[in-house]
């Protein structure tokens, strides 16, 4: 179906067709034509398929057909993320590049003065992480008393990430009459006991199964020593010339690790997380996504929301702790149609989180056991293999360095990695 076949607006076709896009992928199929009609929406779709412009849009439409005299917030989208809100900001200014309608993002590590002179000056759509929306509505600086359109956008994330009870209070701000949006890319139970608390009547919308993955992506495993994971992720990258790869580890501590030591291995490098700061993890982004450096390491929470076109590799260099998060991470590859890798490096230790995995995807991934890295009897607790770690030559011709860091505490970490800690946003 194409966009000119949903009831969009002129202004609104142009702006998509000055994107580039003709047809209408099945989540904005879906959804367009009840958000228009003024429906809730509960809707689940997998990340990559276009659902940021099936709520953009009509939302746009929405707004513009009943201009008020003074500007007042009349759109609030909530995000998890501070990437996600600067992905969103950026389709609702593209898609609304033809229409008076004005829109801000806000969120944390940033001044808020910038944000509160900006909201001064009027504006009709917000996006905004909760925590700094919340630091608005105690200072006085945002009024929610006219939003008419509520959408909450990756909620399921947001609910991961221990926003629920700011999510309850921000409800309790805007008016009882309006339009609401769920956005989400898998559902749980929760998710439905957060839609029926709010929601009215609304239409449902699943494109994809629940908790499956993108056709387009390959999935492969490679059990490995845990020790030797670096060692055989730069061989792959320099070896076959990977560029844009995006790296996933289970804390920001070892993003970094892994960032300086593919680095030394002469492999540009640079990581993100919630302990940068909103310019580095800008720049890191930027320089990524020109190809100035060819990996970017990440953890879960700081690449939610990263909109990467045609990132051709997604490598699980640590399993998540919640399957759930399997599908997140290699949803950044193969969207909007392309194809893409995703490969993950299993220790023995990790075998267990993989199951989880593949019983939520009811199926059994690929191995593959690569040629000098074949997993040995009793490492699974991450002892180097005698010889190999100290004399491996690299892409670089440097030696490997063990890729295990500093030594102890590291089951203290291990139990309190497995309780889910909110990262700063």
């Amino acid at each position: 179906m194409l966009f000119n076949e949903l009831g969009l607006s002129a202004e609104l076709l142009r702006a998509v067709e000055k994107q580039g896009y003709r047809e209408a992928t099945p989540i904005q199929r879906a959804a367009i034509p009840p958000v228009l009609e003024g429906r809730d929406i509960l809707a689940s779709a997998q990340t990559g398929t276009g659902k940021t412009a099936g709520f953009t849009l009509p939302l746009l439409q929405r707004l513009n057909a009943t201009q008020t005299k003074k500007r007042r917030v009349r759109a609030l989208i909530l995000v998890p993320t501070r990437e996600l809100a600067a992905q969103v900001s950026e389709s609702v200014q593209s898609y609304g590049c033809y229409l008076p309608l004005r829109s801000m993002q806000i969120f944390g590590g940033v001044s808020i003065r910038p944000q509160i002179a900006r909201l001064r000056e009027g504006v009709d759509i917000v996006i905004a992480t909760p925590g700094r929306l919340l630091d608005h509505v105690q200072q006085g600086t945002i009024d929610l008393s006219a939003v008419e359109i509520l959408v909450l956008d990756e909620a399921d994330r947001m609910l991961d990430m221990g926003f629920i009870r700011d999510i309850r209070r921000i409800l309790k701000l805007l008016p009882a009459e309006r339009q609401n949006l769920l956005f989400s890319a898998t559902f749980s139970d929760e998710i439905r006991r957060l839609a029926d608390s709010f929601l009215s009547d609304p239409a449902e919308i699943a494109v994809a199964p629940k908790n499956s993955t993108a056709e387009r992506v390959s999935q492969l495993v490679h059990p490995v020593d845990k020790l030797q994971k670096r060692a055989l992720l730069s061989e792959r990258i320099g070896r076959e010339d990977w560029r844009q790869v995006l790296v996933f580890t289970r804390t920001k501590h070892g993003a970094n690790r892994l960032a300086k030591q593919l680095d030394s291995d002469g492999i540009d490098s640079a990581a993100i997380h919630g302990n940068k700061s909103q310019n580095a993890r800008t720049k890191a982004l930027a320089d990524f996504k020109s190809g100035r450096v060819r990996v970017l390491v990440a953890t879960d929470i700081a690449a939610r929301g990263l909109d990467i076109d045609k990132l051709p590799y997604v490598v699980n260099y640590e399993l998540p702790n919640v399957p759930e998060d399997y599908v997140h991470r290699i949803g950044r590859t193969a969207r909007a149609g392309e194809n893409g890798t995703a490969v993950s490096l299993v220790s023995a230790d990790e075998n267990g989180l993989l199951a989880d995995i593949e019983k939520l995807l009811a199926r059994r991934i690929d191995r593959q056991v690569m040629p000098g890295y074949e997993p040995q009897p009793g490492n699974g607790a991450g002892q180097a293999q005698q010889g190999r770690a100290a004399g491996q030559r690299q892409p670089s011709g440097k030696p490997a360095k063990p890729a295990g860091g500093r030594r102890g505490g590291s089951r203290r970490r291990s139990r309190r990695n497995r309780q889910r800690q909110p990262e700063r946003v």
